[in-house]
């Protein structure tokens, strides 16, 4: 089988879920059933790679876009790329596009040469209403997109049970073509490591205990009610934020207002890391943390939390979207109950009382020390038993045959 992966993200260029579920994803299927699919992989960059069955080419280019509004180049940009993939694609059995950044494509090559085209839903646009303060009005365009592309999907791969339900919802996708596949987690790369020397390294003291989280700076991440809950944290802990790569700079201004005034209301140490962290250093701030705490407004899936939990933390989290399907109430975490403002409003109806129930779990966890034993070798037992990366690629491999299978017929007829 010829498969096309299209995507923004690809390693090195990684920021958020959906790129580390590209590169495994990829990884596992080169490999399986000694590796006779050859993949070809488009994603947005210079990169350059080519072994036995696989090749992997970035696309970059040097237009200057004009635009009335600054914040419309991203889009440009985006729909420029994406018809550079489309003249490059060369030959192909199925194209599986993964985010709205290259949905334009796959609509493009589906139409161009009748071939299925398969979505992967790490997100959707109508429920991430902040983008429009990265995109402008062009927000309405990656909306349009988006809708346009899952109109037209062969097949959908949703990363949990809810985001199933919102597809269907939101896109009137028959049940039947959605196709639930979780994400998952190389449990040999994310496992308990311990290095005091890295805690040192970022200003942490390896003595004292630390509450630990990883997110972009973006409303979904909710870091802000995090902020908030500081001042209700217990003493004698330190609150590690990992918060870089921000939406936009006022955002990011937004967000230092509010470290600036957290500290003041705390005795409590805040370290605020505003850069990336490679993994290497990544994994042992995991394993060292005490709880890790992911105060999402909204999570498709939520791979964050499996990373934490793959290292023997135990997670205390917002009850949203598809975490519940990773965190077990009172066995590997804590599950904080979020009501929303309103059905298009993701923002928590009583923030207050979020930020306070957040801080109420968390110095539950800190007050306990065997709680937080138990939690972390049974989170690290969930992710090893429900969660591997081999499982997710046998499971794409299938409902790729499936639907060409489909296709086949359909032709015939």
């Amino acid at each position: 089988m010829k498969i096309l992966i299209l995507t923004n993200e690809y390693p090195p260029n990684i920021y958020g879920g959906a790129g580390v579920h590209v590169e495994k994803l990829v990884q596992e299927l080169c490999e399986l059933e000694k590796g006779n699919h050859s993949l070809k992989v488009f994603c947005f960059g210079d990169q350059r790679e080519h072994t036995a069955n696989k090749t992997v080419k970035g696309i970059h280019h040097n237009v200057r876009f004009t635009s009335r509004d600054p914040r419309h180049k991203k889009l440009m940009d985006t729909l420029f790329r994406n018809i550079l993939i489309s003249g490059a694609a060369g030959e192909f059995d199925i194209v599986h596009c993964h985010t709205w950044y290259t949905h334009f494509a796959g609509c493009l090559l589906k139409q161009m040469y009748n071939t299925p085209l398969i979505l992967t839903t790490h997100s959707l646009e109508p429920q991430r209403t902040w983008k429009e303060e990265q995109l402008g009005t062009a927000y309405h365009v990656s909306t349009w997109l988006e809708k346009t592309a899952y109109e037209n999907a062969d097949g959908v791969i949703a990363v949990s049970e809810f985001m199933k339900k919102t597809v269907h919802n939101l896109y009137q996708v028959p049940k039947n073509k959605i196709h639930v596949i979780h994400n998952a987690i190389d449990v040999n790369q994310y496992k308990p490591t311990f290095a005091p020397s890295v805690l040192v390294d970022y200003k942490i003291q390896p003595d004292k205990p630390f509450i630990l989280f990883v997110g972009r700076i973006t409303r979904q991440k909710g870091i802000v009610h995090l902020i908030n809950a500081i001042q209700y944290l217990i003493p004698d802990i330190q609150v590690v934020l990992c918060a870089s790569s921000p939406d936009t700079e006022e955002l990011k201004r937004e967000i230092a207002g509010k470290i600036k005034e957290a500290r003041i209301r705390t005795k409590n140490k805040i370290i605020w890391i505003d850069r990336s962290i490679p993994k290497n250093y990544l994994i042992p701030l995991y394993s060292h943390a005490s709880v890790f705490v992911c105060p999402s407004i909204y999570e498709p899936f939520g791979l964050i939390n499996l990373e934490a939990m793959a290292c023997g933390t135990p997670v205390v989290s917002s009850k949203v979207g598809g975490i519940p399907e990773i965190v077990d109430h009172g066995e590997t975490g804590l599950l904080i109950p979020f009501v929303q403002k309103d059905y298009r409003n993701f923002e928590p109806k009583d923030p207050m009382r979020f930020s306070k129930d957040l801080a109420e779990a968390i110095n539950s966890l800190l007050k306990s020390s065997k709680a937080i034993n138990m939690m972390g070798k049974q989170a690290r037992q969930k992710v090893e038993e429900c969660f591997s990366w081999k499982s997710v690629a046998r499971q794409t491999l299938k409902f790729y045959k499936e639907l060409l299978s489909i296709n086949s017929i359909s032709k015939h007829h």
